[in-house]
């Protein structure tokens, strides 16, 4: 009993690796090897290149929504009519500012997450499942040993950023400090460049550290979806199909086959048999064949039923070992008698036909 326990427990602990279709099939489940860290780390390093690009025609826009706001919208009365009018005049400016950085975000989001698991559409990840809501399962996924270690790896990145962050304004305190004797358009110049400075290498120290949370995440992945020997013995009878309904199957085209070969029978000229192991049908017209042509053939349980066959129907049978075997291995059904084998046959063929014009 305990040898049968323990037999059926390592059946079933998962060891082997996922099989091909076992990955498609998982792969169309939204289940795959990514990690954020890339996309997050794509998306700021991008951006903030951007920005450095693009800061002119954001410091301009902003200026000049800055300068119609205290200029023309601080001296309107507040109306029914204004305050829609000013809200739209305010939103369509800051859409001109954000839309190319957004636009930026997206393409290099997507990029990053097809540059680790290619072109992906899946459904079925957005399905809605009670499980996603149910509380406890919830709370299991907070508590559980993968969110301590994402919550770790967080606190870990969020500390190294930290520190180049401080460390990037400690080198630029001096600059900093004087911030007060520069004009406004030189200060905001200088915060937005040491802005740009600290997101660019936020973001590189971000991808640095991607690099091995990816590989932690393909393993991980590749650990969830293993499967144990009985899995996998499962799927390939699921793909070959069950041996019992293959071999059903083939059973059914043999009786069909032989069914066949059962109805040429009663046409033959002559059936040479072992006399019971095998059974040889041959069929001769001289007008339309240029040799004798094997119609049937058969072994054992087949050959019995070929001897009945030709017996209900008044078939010669002639009993010859020798030429039956030759004929039965090296002949299929359809072929002509191989030539070696022509003297032989054209002897049974001959006494055939004298024993037919007998009983005429």
């Amino acid at each position: 009993m305990k040898l049968t326990l323990d037999l059926q427990y390592f059946q079933q602990e998962k060891t082997e690796k996922a099989t091909p279709k076992k990955k498609q099939e998982t792969r169309d489940k939204g289940q795959v090897a990514k990690s954020t860290d890339i996309n997050t780390a794509f998306i700021l390093l991008a951006v903030f290149l951007f920005m450095f690009m693009y800061a002119p025609v954001l410091g301009t826009h902003l200026y000049d929504t800055m300068q119609t706001v205290f200029t023309e919208f601080l001296m309107w009365e507040i109306t029914e009519n204004t305050i829609p009018e000013i809200f739209y005049e305010l939103t369509l400016e800051t859409g001109i500012v954000m839309a190319p950085i957004m636009l930026i975000a997206l393409v290099f989001g997507a990029g990053a997450s097809i540059l680790q698991v290619g072109f992906l559409f899946s459904p079925e990840a957005i399905k809605f499942k009670p499980s996603k809501i149910n509380p406890l399962s919830g709370i299991k996924r907070i508590f559980s040993a993968r969110a301590l270690v994402e919550f770790m790896k967080s606190m870990f990145k969020i500390t190294l950023v930290g520190l180049l962050t401080f460390t990037i304004i400690w080198l630029n305190l001096d600059s900093l400090l004087f911030l007060n004797q520069k004009d406004v358009a030189d200060g905001f110049g200088e915060i937005a460049q040491l802005t740009g400075l600290i997101g660019v290498c936020s973001a590189l120290l971000l991808l640095f550290l991607a690099i091995p949370d990816y590989l932690y995440q393909r393993h991980d992945h590749e650990k969830q979806i293993k499967m144990s020997k009985q899995d996998v013995k499962d799927e390939n009878k699921k793909m070959e199909g069950d041996p019992q309904i293959k071999q059903k199957r083939r059973q059914q085209q043999m009786d069909m086959a032989t069914q066949r070969m059962m109805q040429e029978v009663p046409e033959a000229d002559v059936v040479i048999t072992n006399p019971t192991h095998f059974a040889v049908v041959l069929k001769y017209e001289e007008e339309h064949m240029a040799a004798p042509k094997i119609t049937a053939k058969g072994a054992d349980f087949v050959a019995y039923r070929i001897r009945s066959t030709a017996r209900a129907h008044d078939v010669v049978l002639v009993e010859n070992k020798q030429l039956a075997r030759s004929l039965y291995d090296q002949a299929d059904i359809g072929d002509e008698v191989p030539e070696e084998l022509f003297k032989a046959v054209a002897e049974v063929l001959a006494y055939v036909y004298r024993l037919k014009n007998q009983l005429v």
